[in-house]
């Protein structure tokens, strides 16, 4: 048997029942969990106690993943397409086969484009060192994480400012007296430890603001609910930073000394007063007013959070942007409930993990979208993945023959099927490699099955915190099908293309080891808890040491990033008409149970999957004639579909709401097949529209066309 199929017998406990440390799969969170396993069978998942912001706790995804492993309707052997692209003919084919057929087309593509015509895009997280340097050894610049649908904007936006990202900044929050949150919604979006020191929080007395045009279950739990009119964020922090200024209630002595830029600031909004933004946001002046007289005697306890559904329209960077800027106000990095600057292992004197990036040669061409040379505030070590779909369709600046798509699945991620579909078309190589099937997947040219997360090891990783740790995932039982590793499948095409010595590793054990040279840590204590913290108690920088990444050494208003590219550090508001008729602006979100895409086929998920219905506002649903529960058409271009309405106050008038990750056409993912409509598809027109100083798609500018269904359909449904 195989080395990497093998099943592991590591662990602790009795030969019979054993206990292994383990991250969950079934979300991008990746909670630290343990896993039972008795007989060869995992039969009992809870959260790894030996990290105690977690304790046993996992959500309802994380439950899941028992449903996961027992399922058959996934991937199990390597299957080459047969027919046209999304035709759904395959045939099984070996290893092997699957890996020479694959390494024979990239050797094309390279001879075509050279090596910089490969790309591979993930879902980012704490393994991107395997997948980064899988790309480097083929002599590419051109890896991609998802973010250009996430967080792209706010990663981009700390950096400018911060010299960080956003993920360095860790709140504490059994500290904070009031925590602001802009479609943060901690309680459906759910991380774990995140959601119950939130709610501690709350229930402790911490005050939350919470800005949405839609009231989520994070709403609920708020102080204050401001329904903003969609994409109307910046305005509101352009006056909040007037009023803040205007009364000089914010941190002079942190701001003298740390912040660069102050006078640009004060031009910038010298006009945005309350009154300004009352009509823009629907937010009157006199809440504004009252908001700061609150947060002037709470700071520097008071956080803003820079945000993710925040990340969605071509002015979400300067909303993120803004919501950093206020932060440095509030003076709330490094010290007690505020933000803490997460720290590596080499602040508290210990050595990080061996990179396995340095057992490459750097590369040295550009990448595609320009990240980091024409586009200089877009983080080259993610970059923004349409500007890749664009140079397949035009080959500028130069083309893209061969796509790998690993664990993401970019046609339910990304805006406009249709037209990604086009740019899809121009490879010479499509390969999906994951645990589902996946819309990518199924018009991909190969399909390789990886093991799932109960059926792998993955390369050892550490995150930066107040305390930086390092994690394990191990594995837990045997593959149920002829899967593999992701280590072992990127090993294996780099030995096909002459480049073995990237990953020369023949065990998991062997490239754990390396990656474990000089750290003090072993195997074996990481067995044994599956998490090991590289500190004892977390310490704060001095606030005489404290120096940002920045140019400066400073925050950054004046931002030198900004200004290499050309952009207006901080540009004005962009006001939008109001949509009218039965025309929308589409907002999207996911309930606590499903994942984005990757979820609704999940046996035990599928069951408790909320129905998806498009919420609307009582006024505007009344003016179609649209009654709760009515069905309804909802159209973007040429694509629409039939759902229920909500109708509801508690989202605004301008939006329609939908769940994502639904509308799946996979035939063999019975359970998703044609349940609910696909957001992505109504974003027609979206996949080339973004935020040019982020990155980030501009989504949430989508309008849609909402109309009452036929009356029969209404009988029917009724």
């Amino acid at each position: 048997m195989n080395a990497a199929m093998a099943p592991n017998a590591q662990g602790v406990g009795t030969p019979g029942r054993r206990t292994v440390y383990s991250l969950c799969g079934m979300c991008a969170v990746r909670c630290p969990m343990e896993v039972t396993v008795e007989d060869g069978r995992a039969t009992w998942l809870q959260g790894n106690p030996h990290d105690v912001a977690i304790g046993a706790s996992l959500c309802a995804k994380g439950a899941a993943g028992l449903a996961l492993e027992a399922d058959d309707e996934r991937p199990q052997t390597p299957l080459i397409r047969l027919g046209e692209r999304g035709e759904g003919r395959w045939r099984r084919a070996s290893w092997d086969e699957a890996l020479d057929y694959i390494a024979e087309k990239l050797q094309e593509t390279m001879a075509e484009h050279g090596s910089r015509g490969i790309a591979l895009s993930d879902r980012g997280g704490p393994f991107v060192d395997l997948t980064r340097t899988f790309v480097t050894a083929l002599g590419s610049p051109n890896y991609f994480n998802h973010d250009a649908t996430c967080g792209g904007n706010v990663h981009n936006a700390a950096r400018a400012t911060y010299g960080f990202s956003h993920a360095g900044l860790i709140p504490d929050l059994m500290r904070t007296k009031h925590l602001v949150l802009y479609g943060r919604n901690i309680i459906e979006s759910l991380m774990v430890k995140e959601a119950k020191g939130f709610m501690a929080a709350v229930s402790r007395g911490m005050r939350v603001t919470y800005i949405d045009p839609r009231a989520s279950k994070t709403a609920c739990k708020a102080s204050r609910y401001w329904q903003v009119r969609p994409n109307s964020d910046y305005a509101l922090n352009l006056a909040l930073i007037h009023e803040i200024l205007k009364r000089e209630c914010y941190d002079k002595a942190f701001v003298d000394r740390f912040v660069l830029g102050m006078d640009v600031l004060r031009k910038a909004v010298k006009d945005s007063t309350p009154e300004w933004q009352a009509p823009h946001t629907g937010i009157p002046a006199a809440e504004l007013r009252a908001f700061v007289d609150e947060i002037a005697g709470q700071m520097p306890h008071v956080l803003f959070n820079p945000g993710w559904m925040t990340a969605r329209h071509k002015q979400s960077f300067q909303v993120s942007r803004t919501a950093l800027i206020l932060n440095a106000l509030m003076g709330n990095l490094e010290c007690p409930g505020g933000y803490i600057i997460a720290k590596p292992p080499e602040y508290y004197g210990r050595k990080s993990l061996q990179a396995l990036t340095t057992r490459v040669p750097k590369v040295t061409e550009p990448r595609v979208d320009g990240a980091g040379t024409t586009r200089p505030t877009w983080d080259p070590s993610i970059g923004m993945l349409h500007q890749l779909f664009a140079a397949m369709e035009t080959g500028q600046p130069y083309g893209i023959g061969a796509y790998i798509a690993y664990r993401h699945d970019p046609l339910t991620a990304m805006p406009d099927t249709e037209a990604l579909k086009r740019a899809l078309d121009k490879l010479n190589l499509l390969v999906s490699i994951d645990v589902r099937y996946c819309e990518t997947g199924w018009y991909a040219d190969v399909i390789l099955p990886e093991s799932t997360y109960l059926e792998r090891a993955n390369i050892l990783t550490q995150l930066p915190g107040p305390v930086p740790v390092m994690l394990m995932r191990d594995q837990a039982v045997a593959p149920r099908f002829d899967s593999r590793p992701a280590w072992w499948i990127f090993r294996e095409i780099l030995r096909r293309m002459g480049q073995k010595e990237a990953l020369d590793f023949e065990t998991i054990e062997e490239l754990w080891n390396w990656q474990l040279e000089g750290t003090g840590v072993t195997v074996a204590e990481l067995r044994e808890t599956g998490i090991v913290p590289l500190a004892e108690v977390p310490r704060i920088t001095p606030r005489d040491k404290l120096r940002f990444p920045t140019p400066s050494g400073k925050i950054e208003i004046d931002s030198s990033l900004l200004a290499a590219a050309g952009l207006p550090v901080l540009p004005p508001y962009e006001p939008r008409e109001a949509p009218t008729g039965d025309a929308f602006t589409l907002l999207f979100g996911r309930p606590p149970t499903l994942a984005h895409g990757q979820s609704l086929n999940n046996p035990l998920l599928n069951e408790i999957a909320p129905e998806q219905q498009v919420w609307l506002h009582p006024e505007r649903a009344a003016a179609l004639g649209v009654r709760d529960g009515d069905m309804v058409e909802i159209s973007g271009g040429a694509y629409s579909g039939r759902l229920k309405a909500h109708v509801t106050p508690w989202i605004h008038p301008e939006a329609a709401f939908l769940l994502h990750g639904y509308g799946a056409t996979v035939p063999v993912a019975t359970r998703a097949l044609g349940r609910g409509i696909a957001d992505q598809r109504l974003q027609h027109g979206k996949l080339y529209e973004f935020d040019p100083a982020g990155g980030g798609n501009a989504l949430t500018e989508t309008i849609v066309r909402i109309r009452p269904a036929p009356e029969h359909e209404q009988e029917v449904a009724r």
